[in-house]
C-alpha cells in the first residue's frame, strides 16, 4: 500500500529525477515561464515555491542554500535581486499552472508553468458621499 507517500517518481531513479528538477527550475527561474507535462509542473510548483521562499529571506544560509540547487550563479542572483523582492508582500502562491492541451507526439497532458507576474495594486479612489455628490449636482446645474 502506497498511503503517506508524498511526491511522484515519474518512471525515473532518483538521481535522476534531483538532475531533472534542478534542471526545470534553473530554466523556470531564467525564462519565468515552461512547458511541460502536468504531473512534472505540479511537482517542480512545491519545489520553485520553497525556492522562492528562500529568496525571500536573502540571508546568506538561504543563498547558499539556493546555490546547492540553482547551480548557475547569474541565475541564482537575478532570483534573490529581481525575482523575490517582487513577492515580498505575498506569502505563497508564486506560481501558475494552466493546462495547454496534449503533446503530438504521445498525447501527454501538457501545462504551463509560470511566476506570477509583478502585481500593480491601486487602492481604488475615495467616492464622494451622497450628500456631497448632491452638492455636486446641485452647483453643476444649469440655471
Amino acid at each position: 500500500m502506497r498511503h503517506q507517500k508524498a511526491g511522484r517518481k515519474l518512471g525515473r531513479t532518483s538521481s535522476h529525477r534531483k538532475a531533472m528538477f534542478r534542471n526545470m527550475l534553473t530554466s523556470l527561474f531564467e525564462h519565468e515561464k515552461i512547458e511541460t507535462t502536468d504531473a512534472k509542473a505540479k511537482e517542480l510548483r512545491k519545489i520553485a515555491e520553497k525556492i522562492v521562499t528562500l529568496g525571500e529571506k536573502g540571508d546568506l544560509h538561504s543563498r547558499r542554500q539556493v546555490l546547492r540547487v540553482i547551480s548557475d550563479k547569474k541565475i541564482a542572483k537575478n532570483l534573490f535581486d529581481q525575482i523575490a523582492p517582487r513577492y515580498q508582500s505575498r506569502n505563497g502562491g508564486y506560481t501558475r499552472i494552466f493546462k495547454v492541451g496534449r503533446r503530438h507526439g504521445d498525447n501527454a497532458p501538457l501545462s504551463l508553468i509560470e511566476l506570477i507576474p509583478e502585481e500593480n495594486v491601486q487602492k481604488p479612489k475615495k467616492r464622494a458621499s451622497g450628500q456631497q455628490k448632491k452638492r455636486e449636482a446641485v452647483s453643476t446645474a444649469p440655471k
